[in-house]
């Protein structure tokens, strides 16, 4: 095999992990990925919604004994703030989970929990059970609030943290209603931070959007968790449950769970839920351009850059806002096929250096609205310089 050949097997081996975009990522079926796979191994999907009927699974949680009087706290104080929804809608029934944020009876919970529904009840820890509407919500971050007519001392709300102080490798809980087990408590760690997966909504190309500022979590969530908070030591809420990673399906029909969470960050929820209770919407601020997730020292010397980290501009789209700007996507056809070299290498925002492009959503989607510029620190054609970029609104 040539030289050529191999590198050319290799990227392609690669690009099954590696490939992402900056305004939108590649869905597979169902799947919220943050790769493109045409034969993914592991797939990170939304939270399957269960019917109350499906015979729940045993799982093993891990022991944390030094924790143990603040575990226990912790689900004393704030588990009455989180409701379980039994919903219908056209396809049957289901449930996920949500919480309480206010005494007005606000309640946050997922996107792809709320959308579609015909009738929504909400079940309280007390017993209470009333019907909710959903008055907002967002495909992007997979947000929706739901609002009950509740007597105010009936709730508990949960208060969002900053989720910018969460370091990985620091504990936390996720409580929820998994396999209609209402008032699970499950405990693990922060994984990971700034995680990308895809939006819930299409472009006009047909791709999907990005979602960043995702929180990947070990503390096991399954099919019913979805819209639960993950809280920290301190009963903050840190994350909105989101997905999971899996590896296909078991012969009953459920997600084989990875072992792999995500959770939406608190600061897209602080950004995002108040306009879902105003306007019933958020409007997002728009890029139009793809990149790399990561890359590799190989993809770095084919693409002939002179770093391996950063954010590489593979594309723009033509008229959006990156394009307007002068933002260089590739154009010259390198000794890979389909790897298009003399793109931008996206090196910080705002000043601040990023790593990588999920860096760069994160940043984006939590510190930018539409409208606003945006300056990209860009190596192009061995120099550096700033470009001023005015963001768009997704569509």
């Amino acid at each position: 095999m040539t030289k050529q050949n191999k590198l050319r097997t290799f990227f392609f081996l690669l690009s099954i992990f590696v490939v992402g975009t900056a305004c939108s990522l590649t869905r597979v079926g169902s799947s919220i990925l943050d790769q493109v796979s045409d034969t993914p191994v592991a797939e990170a999907t939304a939270i399957p919604s269960t019917s109350p009927t499906q015979s729940p699974q045993t799982v093993i949680v891990p022991e944390y004994a030094a924790l143990e009087g603040s575990l226990e706290a912790i689900y004393e104080k704030y588990s009455p703030g989180v409701v379980s929804l039994q919903y219908t809608t056209a396809e049957g029934s289901g449930q996920g989970t949500g919480f309480v944020i206010d005494k007005e009876g606000h309640i946050v919970t997922n996107y792809h929990v709320a959308s579609g529904i015909d009738q929504l009840e909400v079940h309280f820890s007390s017993g209470l059970k009333v019907y909710g509407q959903v008055i907002g919500s967002d495909m992007d971050s997979d947000l929706a609030v739901v609002k009950v007519d509740v007597d105010p001392d009936q709730l508990v709300p949960l208060t969002f943290g900053d989720s910018n102080l969460v370091k990985v490798g620091q504990t936390v809980v996720a409580i929820g209603n998994p396999y209609g087990l209402s008032g699970t408590m499950t405990v693990g760690v922060v994984s990971a931070r700034g995680r990308v997966l895809d939006s819930m909504r299409q472009t006009s190309q047909g791709t999907y959007y990005s979602s960043g500022d995702t929180i990947q979590t070990d503390a096991l969530i399954n099919p019913g968790n979805s819209g639960g908070p993950l809280l920290n030591l301190n009963g903050e809420v840190i994350g909105v449950n989101r997905a999971i990673q899996t590896a296909g399906v078991s012969l009953s029909g459920d997600a084989i769970n990875t072992g792999i969470g995500f959770a939406i960050s608190s600061n897209i929820a602080r950004k995002v839920v108040p306009s879902l209770i105003e306007k019933g919407s958020y409007a997002y601020p728009y890029l139009g351009m793809t990149s790399y997730s990561s890359m590799s020292l190989a993809m770095t010397e084919v693409l002939e850059l002179p770093q391996s980290t950063g954010a590489y501009v593979s594309s723009v789209v033509k008229g959006g806002p990156a394009d307007v700007a002068g933002i260089r996507g590739g154009t010259m056809q390198s000794s890979v096929q389909g790897l298009m070299k003399g793109g931008d290498l996206i090196i910080a925002v705002d000043g601040q250096p990023i790593k990588d492009f999920s860096e760069l959503m994160s940043y984006m989607v939590v510190n930018k609205n539409p409208g606003e510029t945006i300056t990209f620190t860009v190596i192009r054609d061995g120099q550096t310089l700033d470009v001023d970029v005015v963001l768009g609104q997704r569509e």
